[in-house]
């Protein structure tokens, strides 16, 4: 089945609409996160981190818009958008960099961190569309990905560090997956907080917890699954995609506007915020 795009040559930097589906980010958001602190320099830095107004163990749904309104303005934003959402995006990693007593090194202004979680962010959304829709021709495929530099360029990764094609990028991930794992505490933060959404309220955990833990270990590959010990099979899987086919079978009926939300509704209000010259993050 063809993906919802009415113009296949709509790679300009104006308007990526036809590339996101905000079901995708919010059920896949989950495992994407995983996916990037599987990178030991990311994950110390998240858990390490002590920039408190940022923390999604102490303010999950503002976590969740900071992080939302990111993809929004990295793929709907203009070069205005971007650029004010990387100053206000600065000001937060700048405290985000190893201490001497760190057991990895890092520094949130790394491009080459931020080339993996554009990478991530990247896989995530490809898979999303795959699984909503089905599998994209290679036209779609490829302005889709030449697209996703954006996801790094919005903050300091230079457009040079984003594999040059899809087979580039194939080769580029493989070659990342040795140096992925999760030590205890980034291991436990993430099935606590992530997995099992500790930071929210007990009758808000115990309503989504199980949906939570069916998308996001659907959502990841096998090989994260594995190192988090996330039980998956057949039949789940058969149950997951047949889960998403509906969804992207719904979504195809609605107009473009409920196609995106919430993340046209998080621009928006990035744009308002920044006119009333409020924080953006």
């Amino acid at each position: 089945m063809a993906l919802p795009i009415e113009n296949s040559a709509a790679e300009s930097a104006a308007d990526a609409r036809p590339y996101l589906a905000g079901a995708g980010a919010l059920l896949g958001g989950p495992a994407n996160v995983i996916m990037q602190l599987s990178l030991p320099p990311v994950g110390r830095g998240v858990v390490e981190s002590t920039v408190s107004s940022g923390s999604y163990a102490l303010r999950p749904a503002k976590r969740g818009r900071t992080t939302l309104t990111y993809l929004a303005v990295a793929m709907l934003g203009t070069d205005e958008d971007r650029a004010a959402y990387r100053a206000a995006t600065n000001t937060s990693h700048r405290h985000v960099r190893s201490s001497p007593g760190s057991a990895v090194s890092y520094n949130a202004f790394d491009p080459n961190l931020q080339l993996w979680v554009a990478a991530c962010i990247y896989r995530g959304v490809a898979d999303a569309l795959t699984l909503l829709y089905g599998p994209p021709d290679d036209e779609f495929a490829d302005t889709l990905y030449r697209h996703a530099a954006r996801f790094g360029t919005t903050l300091q990764m230079r457009p040079e560090q984003w594999p040059a094609d899809r087979a580039t990028f194939a080769r580029y991930w493989q070659n990342k997956l040795p140096e992925l794992s999760f030590d205890a505490e980034v291991k436990a933060y993430l099935l606590d907080q992530v997995v099992d959404l500790a930071p929210y309220g007990r009758g808000r955990r115990l309503a989504l917890r199980r949906l939570n833990r069916f998308f996001t270990t659907g959502f990841l590959p096998q090989h994260f699954r594995d190192q988090l010990g996330l039980d998956w099979g057949p039949r789940r899987q058969r149950a997951f995609e047949v889960v998403m086919r509906t969804i992207g079978r719904v979504m195809q009926r609605l107009p473009e506007r409920w196609r995106l939300y919430p993340l046209d509704t998080y621009l928006r209000d990035m744009r308002r915020r920044r006119a009333a010259g409020k924080p953006l993050v």
